[in-house]
């Protein structure tokens, strides 16, 4: 199996490295846009505001993150911080879906 770290391509100019992040970015962000539909299902599905913030799911993300972060040749802090501020994100988007629907 290759590990992501191997995929990344060898660039010459500032303009090939802007290349491959905005192709990195055009995969990532339907990704992400996936991944909120979840937070609205979740909202859904849990019976109190109080239940929206998880703190053991939290923990439990990014001990697996951080895993997969360092199997695919990454930074496991870079991967911690990211993942971290988009699940404070997730969970503002969360609670503001979670009013809107129970009202």
């Amino acid at each position: 199996m290759t590990r992501a770290i191997e995929k990344t391509k060898a660039c010459a100019s500032m303009a090939e490295v802007r290349k491959h992040v905005d192709a990195l970015d055009d995969i990532l962000v339907p990704l992400l846009v996936e991944r909120g539909g979840y937070m609205t299902q979740a909202a859904t599905i849990k019976p109190k505001a109080e239940h929206v913030r998880d703190e053991a799911r939290i923990e439990a993300i990014v001990r697996r993150v951080r895993a997969r972060a360092e199997a695919e040749g990454g930074e496991p802090d870079v991967i911690e911080a990211i993942y971290r501020s988009m699940m404070e994100a997730y969970i503002a988007y969360e609670h503001r879906e979670f009013a809107r629907l129970k009202a």
